[in-house]
C-alpha cells in the first residue's frame, strides 16, 4: 500500500477532468508530498504517468481495488521541486 499525504476524489469524472483536477490540487502541496488520485476512469492508468512526465512530478505508482461495486484506480503522484 502506497502512503499519501492528501487524497483527491475524481470518481465519476472522465478524461481530461481527473488530470485537470490533479493539476489544480498539486499546486496546494509542498514539494515531496504525495497525492492519491482516486478515479473510476481506466484512462488514468496511462494519462497520469504521461502527465507526470510532462510536468516533472514523480509518478509513484498505481493501485486498483473494487470499492462499493466500483473498480477504483488510485494513482499516486509526488510533487516535484524543493
Amino acid at each position: 500500500m502506497i502512503e499519501s499525504d492528501f487524497k483527491l476524489d475524481t470518481l465519476g469524472y472522465f478524461c481530461p477532468m481527473p488530470i485537470i483536477m490533479t493539476s489544480k490540487k498539486i499546486k496546494e502541496l509542498v514539494p515531496g508530498q504525495v497525492l492519491e488520485v482516486a478515479s473510476d476512469d481506466e484512462g488514468i492508468k496511462k494519462d497520469m504517468p504521461a502527465w507526470c512526465e510532462t510536468t516533472g512530478h514523480e509518478w509513484v505508482g498505481l493501485e486498483e481495488a473494487d470499492e462499493n461495486s466500483v473498480h477504483v484506480y488510485k494513482a499516486y503522484v509526488k510533487k516535484a521541486g524543493g
